[in-house]
């Protein structure tokens, strides 16, 4: 009842408090991440508190150092799709109204007719989209809220944690009571094998995956290649939506650069399919493993519930609170399959 009541109070303050939790939240992912590099550290004779201050430092300039790479790319390629934008939507529009390809405009529809008679329309209306998105943030004391303690917070909040971990970890291993205490610290080590195991491993999937699709649509000449294979890769983390989503895009600009030739669609479909197979059967046993593997039907909800209760936040938190909410639920079960198996009497705490 304590640990129900608990959780119930917790879920209160973050649905109340969803606001500003975001770099608190992320303040604590990037600890636990970085925590395990301060105890090795400490391990070889550095100081607690030097080897926080080396670790945080290295990460903050590693993310700078990433930014400033990827920044001047990213904005090349969005520019350009900007750019190619109204050509690509004009071409569309030829291959929808094009009698000898019937199919097409079944397909699409008249919706791509109008969108070509506005295309003219679409830089001013990105312009005020713009516009009108950068005065909110100006004119909302808490979307500026946000940012900043995003960028100041998150870092502070960190080097704390990142110090203090082994200490809080005690203090909260001590308030467990001595005859549960085994129990609870082998639940605390079945939930953070499979975070840390998931999350280890499906972020080098998703970098894998996004190297891969980028490297293979541009070696097929596909425009903003780089783009589609980033956003592919990057959204891989909810399962199949990236593959889905690289392959809508990806076969809507082979489309519009190539018309209506078969070969290059096909070899698009092909490479997506290759990509999440081997996703699926090579690199997730092998990065992931079977023991941490989360149910993707579970994820994929969790991820939505969580997202559409907490938003941000909820996101952060989905995968951590899914496996723990999966391992609990395990654990209950075994508890009740115990507690039948020796005729009804009370089971093991």
């Amino acid at each position: 009842m304590f640990w129900i009541v608990t959780l119930a109070l917790v879920a209160v303050v973050v649905v109340l408090l969803r606001q500003v939790l975001l770099p608190f939240v992320a303040g604590m992912a990037l600890a636990y991440l970085l925590d395990p590099l301060a105890n090795r550290l400490e391990r070889i004779g550095m100081n607690r508190a030097a080897a926080t201050l080396l670790i945080l430092g290295l990460f903050i300039l590693a993310v700078i150092t990433l930014l400033v790479i990827a920044i001047p790319i990213l904005g090349a390629e969005i520019a350009a799709l900007i750019e190619n934008l109204p050509a690509y939507i004009k071409r569309a529009h030829a291959l929808v109204v094009d009698p000898s390809h019937p199919w097409l405009s079944k397909i699409i529809g008249a919706g791509l007719i109008e969108a070509q008679h506005s295309s003219g329309e679409l830089a001013t209306m990105g312009a005020s989209w713009l516009t009108g998105l950068l005065r909110s943030l100006w004119s909302d004391g808490r979307a500026l809220i946000s940012i900043f303690s995003l960028l100041l917070v998150t870092p502070i909040v960190t080097a704390y944690l990142v110090y203090d971990w082994n200490r809080i970890i005690a203090v909260v291993d001590n308030s467990v009571p001595s005859t549960q205490r085994n129990t609870v610290r082998a639940l605390a080590r079945e939930i953070d094998d499979k975070i840390a195991g998931y999350l280890r491993g499906q972020t080098m999937i998703c970098l894998v995956l996004a190297a891969y699709y980028a490297i293979t649509l541009r070696s097929l000449g596909l425009n903003h290649a780089l783009l589609i294979g980033l956003v592919a890769g990057l959204i891989g983390f909810v399962p199949y939506l990236g593959a889905l989503t690289g392959l809508l895009l990806s076969v809507g600009v082979a489309l519009a650069q190539f018309g209506p030739i078969w070969g290059p669609v096909l070899i698009v479909v092909s490479i997506f399919l290759v990509g999440q197979s081997v996703a699926d059967y090579v690199l997730a046993p092998y990065l992931v493993g079977s023991k941490v593997h989360l149910n993707p039907v579970w994820l994929i909800f969790a991820l939505f519930a969580f997202g559409y209760l907490f938003g941000f936040v909820g996101l952060l938190i989905a995968v951590p609170l899914a496996a723990s909410i999966g391992v609990l639920v395990r654990f209950a079960l075994r508890q009740l399959e115990e507690f039948h198996a020796n005729g009804n009497s009370t089971p093991v705490n």
